[in-house]
């Protein structure tokens, strides 16, 4: 591939052309961080109305007119952000007559927030390539709120030249942004904070629900074992609200059972071994049974 482009600024002013396709719950904030940073930020959403919204709350910043397709978004852009639902979301945002990559111009820089595979991942690196447009693997951490605050954890896999060209515009969102190696790195290291995650998640579940059957305060068991060595941010941010049986927000079911889903399907062409999370994966399958599919992940606890 020839020698990207450096970042441009825009004749407007000091920010980039940038787009942005998909405003769910992540994509909508982390969009409006970077028009609040100064760049020209043009949206695509499968649901139009969801875009005209974004427009109409940020209409005091420069931005542009929603687009009718991701082509038309990309046009232009010196990055492209996207962050959507899977690996077939990611495949129609891209490709195709109104996909992204056939609206991106020589030098600029395709970047997925998208948790999917890594396989994906190679697949979209070697088909920018070959129009001269770079590929960055870049899935989030730290949730809703984490979009919302603009801190997000983002571990990236690409080559250094096209991640130099967008972690300055990832900042603008997150307070870590991380290149961990060629394209699928970033994938991979999200599946890693997903087996992490799905552990932690039931331990605590499973120690709540001992302590609770032993007639313990556990509000107070809490406060003492979050000073120690069992704290753990999901202790700290999900333990009070799992004592209180209250699961209607944060990270869906649906949502992990997607991701681990991808570790799982990863393990057995690398050969990992991962019998714990293959357990819970079973234990998500049986929160969706009860009907908690959009339950946060922390419901494990009502399973016992």
């Amino acid at each position: 591939m020839a020698e990207m482009n450096a970042p441009r600024s825009d004749s407007a002013g000091s920010g980039l052309r940038v787009a942005f396709l998909g405003l769910g719950v992540m994509g909508y904030p982390m969009a409006r961080h970077l028009a609040q940073a100064g760049h020209e930020v043009c949206v695509y959403n499968r649901t139009a109305s969801r875009a005209q919204a974004w427009a109409k709350e940020m209409a005091e910043y420069r931005i542009a007119p929603p687009a009718a397709t991701p082509r038309e978004a990309a046009a232009g852009a010196q990055a492209v952000f996207m962050c959507v639902g899977n690996d077939s979301d990611v495949r129609e945002v891209v490709c195709g007559e109104h996909g992204a990559l056939a609206g991106m111009q020589a030098g600029s820089v395709l970047v997925d927030h998208t948790t999917a595979s890594a396989s994906l991942a190679r697949e979209l690196a070697n088909l920018a390539a070959a129009q001269n447009v770079g590929f960055v693997d870049a899935p989030v951490s730290g949730g809703q709120s984490g979009a919302e605050n603009g801190v997000l954890t983002v571990m990236c896999g690409g080559k250094p030249e096209h991640f130099a060209h967008t972690e300055a515009l990832m900042t603008s969102y997150a307070r870590a942004v991380t290149l961990l190696g060629d394209v699928g790195a970033g994938q991979l290291a999200k599946m890693v904070n997903q087996i992490c995650v799905a552990g932690v998640v039931q331990g605590l579940a499973e120690g709540l629900a001992f302590g609770q059957a032993a007639g313990l305060d556990m509000t107070r068991v809490l406060e003492v074992i979050s000073k120690g060595a069992a704290q753990s941010w999901q202790m700290e941010q999900r333990g009070p609200t799992m004592i209180a049986d209250e699961f209607d927000f944060g990270f869906a079911v649906d949502w992990m059972r997607k991701d681990l889903g991808l570790v799982l399907d990863e393990a057995r062409q690398n050969g990992a071994r991962l019998p714990l999370t293959a357990l819970i994966d079973q234990f998500y399958a049986d929160i969706q049974n009860m009907g908690g599919g959009r339950w946060d992940t922390s419901s494990l606890i009502r399973r016992l």
